[in-house]
């Protein structure tokens, strides 16, 4: 439900926004690469306008999702050595169970025999 909510708030206005400068950016501009000779066709590419917008969304959402991965990396290999242990510890505590069951069983039985 919180997913959907904030799809709804954040992701259809960008959408809304996106589109609408799509409509109104339709004109073909040139982006140079070379900053000593703008001219030069080699450093140079040519679209719409729009789609140089779409391509800079598109590496911030790139270059945040990998900033976000890596700086939370401590965590999740936290996680993953917690879980680690977590298993090493109730199989250890199985055991124990295990063992209390027999010792249990072996002591009920010669009294319950009498």
């Amino acid at each position: 439900m919180m997913k959907k909510l904030l799809n709804i708030v954040v992701l259809v206005p960008v959408a809304i926004i996106l589109i609408v400068l799509s409509v109104a950016n339709r004109q073909t501009v040139t982006l140079a690469l070379n900053p000593f000779n703008p001219a030069d066709s080699v450093l140079s590419a040519s679209a719409p306008f729009f789609v140089f917008l779409f391509l800079a969304v598109i590496f911030g959402m790139v270059v945040g999702s990998l900033t976000t991965w890596f700086t939370q990396g401590k965590y999740r290999k936290r996680a993953r050595n917690e879980a680690h242990e977590a298993v090493k510890w109730h199989a250890e505590a199985e055991k124990h169970r295990t063992r209390a069951e027999t010792i249990a069983s072996q002591t009920l039985l010669p009294a319950s025999s009498k």
